[in-house]
């Protein structure tokens, strides 16, 4: 039989020789697309020294609202910006509250409103450990009644069956007057049940909690069971009120199930594990997400989970789904998240506020090199003014994870702490950052106490 290797070996050679060469050829513009130079070693070639491609006269100019306190920030930290005015919607009302928690005993609520950033719990989880261990708490706090990364969520085990889910980021029909403060509404079918166990594995003082509770809102007659640590079921019955309505059990919970038993006309929203005392963080992380659906979110149903999750402090983080390779005008974002804000604001009147900055997103340069995508500067600059303009406060989580290419070095750290999208961190990254804002919030609670022990001289 005749020997073809040598075919092979003529073949391979003649592509590489191709592509080899084709790496010399100019830049090719085809229908308006620059196409990007070929370039076998793109993926292990360490990038060059990164060439200003945004000039600063071309970057929106920065708040002319200076920081309600300008402290001299710690060498190495990038400090909070807090931008709240006579109506305190900053920082003050969580530093507050946080005095509060062994004073009166109290709940400390924090929200954490973003998208695929810090899905599954990433970066929430870690901020959520370290405060928990610092002002006390426990529980895993608000979940979805289903979820699409409940198979890798570290922080709670999740199972769901029977339901209809609908999501605000959804291409098919939604009906934005159900949507409940995650962007979510979900539907119950026959028997349909949903259950979360607490876990110890990923982070601590997850594995059981004192209050376990799932919110609805029934038109019609609502039958639910709950059943507490595998033992007895408890029958609940529940007649319409036109108001959000919770079923809450308390004890030493390691797991829970609902289960749905009769449901006419009702509509449900999440469950949440919470401790009676101390910090709880709710994440609500929405794939897709820019942020500017929050406004469609009905008021009344705001005002409602208010009085159920008065929460101190809502984080917004978003960026991800606005930046642009060459954006540099987002007015049109900063109008409409101007307006998601204000409309958090008229519905928790209580909360202060803290808006983060996008972090880094990289992209590959016709030469095939990793650049900071130039559009995420300018976005930043919109964030700050965005903060500013509200009277909230700003944390440039850019600049915290070390500005200009950080996200290549988090890709290539030893583990990696993100992915090889240059643009979403993973757990480890999700630590390293969620310890950098803890840093930065202590340190911003040490300031508030010095200002405040100074006043009252």
């Amino acid at each position: 039989m005749k020997n073809y290797l040598k075919y092979s070996l003529w073949l391979t050679s003649l592509v590489m020789i191709v592509l080899i060469a084709m790496h010399w050829l100019p830049t090719i513009t085809f229908a308006g697309h620059t196409m990007r130079r070929v370039d076998l070693l793109s993926d292990i070639r360490l990038p060059e020294p990164e060439k200003e491609e945004v000039s600063a006269d071309s970057l929106l100019p920065g708040p002319k609202v200076k920081p309600v306190f300008v402290d001299t920030c710690r060498t190495g930290m990038t400090c909070i910006e807090d931008y709240s005015d006579s109506t305190l919607c900053g920082m003050t009302p969580f530093y507050r509250a946080l005095d509060e928690i062994h004073s009166k005993g109290r709940l400390v609520r924090v929200a954490v409103f973003g998208d695929s950033f810090i899905e599954a719990d990433i970066f929430t989880a870690d901020l959520r450990e370290t405060l928990q261990k610092r002002f006390g708490g426990c529980g895993v706090g608000f979940v979805t009644i289903t979820s699409m990364t409940n198979g890798y969520r570290p922080t709670v085990r999740h199972t769901f069956g029977g339901w209809s889910s609908h999501a605000v980021t959804d291409s098919v029909y939604f009906d934005h007057q159900k949507q409940g403060v995650s962007g979510h509404y979900f539907v119950p079918g026959k028997n349909a049940y949903v259950e979360l166990r607490g876990q110890n594995k990923y982070a601590s003082l997850l594995d059981t909690c004192q209050e376990a509770s799932i919110f609805f809102y029934n038109k019609d007659t609502l039958e639910l069971s709950v059943c507490v640590n595998k033992g007895k079921t408890e029958m609940h019955r529940f007649e319409p009120n036109g108001r959000l309505q919770e079923l809450q059990v308390n004890g030493r919970i390691g797991s829970v199930r609902w289960t749905v038993n009769r449901a006419d006309s009702t509509i449900f929203y999440g469950m949440a594990m919470d401790g009676t005392q101390g910090i709880i963080v709710d994440n609500f992380s929405l794939r897709g997400s820019s942020g500017l659906s929050l406004r469609t979110i009905p008021t009344g149903i705001l005002k409602e989970f208010n009085k159920q999750r008065p929460y101190d402090l809502i984080i917004l983080q978003y960026g991800l789904n606005v930046a642009t390779q060459r954006g540099y005008n987002y007015d049109n974002y900063r109008k409409g998240l101007i307006a998601s804000i204000e409309h958090l604001k008229k519905c928790f009147p209580q909360s202060g506020f803290l808006l983060l900055s996008v972090g880094d997103r990289d992209y590959k340069t016709d030469t095939g090199e990793l650049r900071t995508m130039p559009g995420v500067k300018n976005l930043i600059r919109y964030q700050q003014n965005i903060a500013a303009e509200s009277g909230i406060a700003f944390w440039n989580m850019f600049e915290a994870m070390g500005g200009d290419g950080s996200m290549v070095k988090l890709v290539h750290a030893k583990p990696s702490m993100a992915n090889y999208d240059y643009t979403h961190i993973n757990f480890r990254g999700g630590k390293h950052l969620a310890g950098l804002l803890y840093e930065t919030l202590l340190y911003g609670k040490e300031q508030y106490d010095r200002r405040h022990a100074y006043e009252d001289e």
